[in-house]
């Protein structure tokens, strides 16, 4: 069985599309030889900056004969159908076969389709797959009508077998498929036009090799991790790890040359996570730093050349633009110093009042001040300083507005760090002005300073209440805000640290700030000043008293009011957005737990009770509920409250009554029926106090004991006995099963 070898050798393709162009390569390739009938073993891409390659082993020789059945018109049909189904057949009249049909005798048509060589299905399927290849931008070039990410030099396309190999019988756009390939653009061979013929993918690995590619990204990029920290250890010094920049990397060069280089004496005393920005986002460099001091000292350039002086003309020029772009990162931060200094983080935050948030949700520096309110009621729930808190909240966006983080907008945060301690911000404050976007993502780390971890938890908050605010929530997979993003990382802040925050209640009062900023953006909109708002007559004082606050930039609108303006402005807003939010909360706790192995039906169990906006007590119930059912107890107790559940809910809707009253142990006529009224007596006795210290496994643990007297009570006792007294003391009793056992969770809810 052959196997198929192609590769598309063109001009250099983006590092960052490589690896999804390899997948759609091997995917419209192999789909396109299945659906022809040539299955396969094992297929592999590879990429290099100037080729994708395939390879597809185990291909049968050719495809298989397929025998096609079609049924065709009654053998008495008109003339014009019959001429119309040999048309659409190809055959004649007599190699139609009459058979027997539910309506009478039909035509039917058996068409064999023979079976094609490989070479030519491969053909047809290459050529489909060049022209519409789903590049995410393509080019033309010449006069021809193929477009590609860049030029197309040549199209290599073999098959090999025992008997050698068969160059696959192509063409596309004037460039005919052959068996050759080329190396290195300029340590390659020379002769015969750079270019080698090949016997398959062992030959042709090898081959690129002698010719300086390395074809494999994975092995590239090891070569170049492994040449940085031999280069780095030898001096001392270690490679900041980047993952993201060493897959980059690995995708600009075919034969990796690792290179160190100095930086410059007057850059060294820059911030290391500015060196190390500048030079990856600029130059593509690796920071090497010193592991004792932490400072960035040299760094790392991968050439794609070998050069007889050892890469010292390399190095000289990355040197040279090197130092023009860390002498605009330091001009940068020494204004941004000199700024702080002058007038301090809140001088650096007043640009936020020009710069818009969100059309109805006012400017970054109205944010700002709702973040800060918002921090201040939080701090209190999460062991922090209120004032210290609040500090930190006023400037913790302080550096969006510096000359650096416009340059570098991945560093926001990391400079407010820096400016708050040049600024002499007391402690939790830079800590904060770093962490507060933290976490975010899954992987990410959750602060764990109280006032960083207020400031996050004020920041995500008031993000997701102010969309909620004015209706725009995430919908399907648009999430254009990141709010699912926010809310995990409320979730992750939360539980990180079993922080007991009522939900409900920050929502009730940050979407009333939302809706009082969104109330007056709108107004703004139609009046020149806020004065204006503050002196319109016709508002009531509420307004009046808001506009004015708002006007002059204070806190002093307290939540209450806030929450009392909503209602009159926006009625239903609060009793419609709270519940929404939860439960949007509820859905992001669901793919929390359930990375922890919770069940969603044990989480569903959990939300149905009390005090379900506390995300502690929640998970803190769920976790219980979820170990009691894998005891010996749970499952078996489960099924006897379902068995009693199910018994009372058919019994009150049949009779229309409700069998709530408190069952009369002196009617018990069995003593199975005497055990289980003093086993419920027991358990309610020692379930309540548990409960009420929120101690939910000792409290399942009590419940479990219900589990013996209920089975024992369903094998001796008929529930619906002819005696109508015994009938509804017993269905009363087993309306106390299902309160105790609700008491400690909905059970009803849990599968199975």
């Amino acid at each position: 069985m052959p196997d198929l070898l192609i590769e598309l050798f063109s001009e250099e393709i983006p590092a960052r599309m490589q690896s999804r162009a390899a997948g759609d390569l091997k995917k419209l390739v192999t789909d396109g030889l299945v659906e022809a009938g040539l299955a396969h073993a094992h297929a592999g891409t590879f990429s290099t900056p100037r080729r994708l390659v395939l390879t597809v082993e185990g291909l049968p020789g050719q495809s298989p004969t397929r025998r096609e059945e079609r049924k065709g018109p009654r053998t008495d049909a008109p003339e014009k159908a019959l001429a119309g189904f040999l048309r659409a057949t190809g055959l004649s009249r007599d190699q139609l076969q009459a058979r027997d049909d539910k309506k009478g005798q039909v035509w039917f048509a058996v068409i064999e389709h023979p079976g094609r060589p490989a070479a030519g299905i491969v053909a047809e399927v290459l050529a489909g797959t060049i022209r519409n290849f789903p590049w995410p931008r393509s080019m033309r070039w010449g006069t021809g009508s193929l477009r590609w990410v860049r030029p197309l030099h040549s199209i290599l396309a073999i098959l090999t077998d025992e008997t050698g190999a068969e160059t696959v019988p192509m063409q596309v756009d004037g460039i005919e498929a052959g068996n050759t390939t080329e190396g290195h653009r300029f340590m390659g061979a020379k002769e015969n036009g750079g270019r080698f013929a090949v016997t398959g993918f062992d030959d042709y690995e090898q081959k690129l090799k002698r010719a300086h590619v390395i074809l494999r990204p994975e092995e590239r990029a090891d070569h170049i991790w492994t040449d940085a920290h031999n280069l780095a250890f030898a001096q001392g010094l270690q490679v900041v790890e980047d993952k993201g920049l060493l897959r980059e990397v690995a995708g600009l060069v075919e034969w990796p040359v690792v290179l160190m280089g100095d930086i410059g004496e007057d850059f060294l005393g820059l911030p290391p996570e500015v060196l190390q920005t500048s030079m990856r986002e600029h130059q593509k460099f690796f920071s090497v730093k010193n592991p004792a001091t932490g400072r960035i000292e040299k760094f790392l350039t991968v050439a794609n050349i070998e050069t007889p002086d050892q890469g010292a003309t390399i190095l000289a020029g990355n040197q040279k633009v090197l130092a023009a772009r860390l002498a605009d990162a330091k001009f940068f931060w020494e204004n941004d110093l000199r700024t702080v200094e002058r007038i301090g983080m809140t001088g650096m935050a007043e640009p936020l009042a020009n710069v818009t948030f969100h059309a109805k949700l006012g400017t970054q520096a109205e944010r700002v001040l709702r973040i800060a309110a918002l921090a201040r009621e939080i701090a209190p729930l999460v062991g922090a300083a209120p004032d210290l808190v609040k500090e930190a909240a006023e400037v913790c966006k302080a550096d969006l507005a510096s000359e650096m983080v416009y340059e570098f907008p991945e560093l926001q945060g990391t400079m407010g760090k820096y400016y708050a301690k040049h600024s002499q911000h007391g402690d939790g404050v830079p800590e904060a002005c770093e962490e507060h976007y933290s976490p975010l993502g899954p992987s990410d780390v959750v602060p764990s300073h109280p006032v960083s971890v207020a400031v996050a938890l004020a920041d995500k908050l008031d993000t997701l209440t102010g969309f909620w605010a004015i209706g725009e929530k995430p919908t399907g997979s648009k999430d254009p805000y990141a709010l699912r993003r926010a809310a995990l990382g409320v979730v992750r802040l939360v539980l990180s640290h079993d922080h007991r925050i009522s939900l409900k209640k920050v929502f009730r009062i940050s979407i009333a700030r939302c809706n009082f900023d969104a109330y007056y953006s709108e107004q703004e909109r139609s009046l020149t000043k806020f004065e204006d708002l503050a002196g319109n007559t016709t508002r009531d004082d509420i307004a009046e008293s808001a506009a004015m606050a708002f006007s002059h930039g204070t806190l002093a609108y307290g939540p209450d009011d806030a929450i009392e303006f909503t209602r009159r402005t926006n009625p239903d807003l609060l009793d419609e957005a709270v519940p929404s939010l939860l439960s949007f909360f509820h859905d992001r706790l669901k793919v929390h737990l359930k990375g922890e192995g919770i069940r969603h039906d044990v989480i569903d169990a959990c939300l149905a009770m009390p005090g379900n906006d506390d995300l502690t007590l929640l998970v803190k119930r769920a976790t219980a509920l979820s170990h009691f059912l894998t005891t010996d107890d749970g499952e078996p107790l489960l099924q006897g409250f379902k068995r009693a559940n199910n018994i009372l809910t058919q019994a009150e809707a049949k009779d229309g009554v409700e069998y709530s009253y408190g069952p009369d142990p002196r009617l018990a006529d069995d003593s199975t029926e005497h055990a289980l009224f003093a086993a419920l007596d027991d358990a309610e006795a020692k379930i309540a106090p548990a409960m009420a210290a929120e101690d939910f496994e000792t409290a399942m643990s009590h419940m479990a004991t219900l589990r013996a007297p209920i089975d024992a009570f369903f094998e001796a006792v008929q529930i619906n006995s002819d005696n109508q007294i015994l009938r509804r003391n017993r269905l009363n009793l087993l309306h106390r099963i299902r309160q105790t056992c609700l008491s400690v969770a909905d059970l009803t809810r849990i599968e199975g």
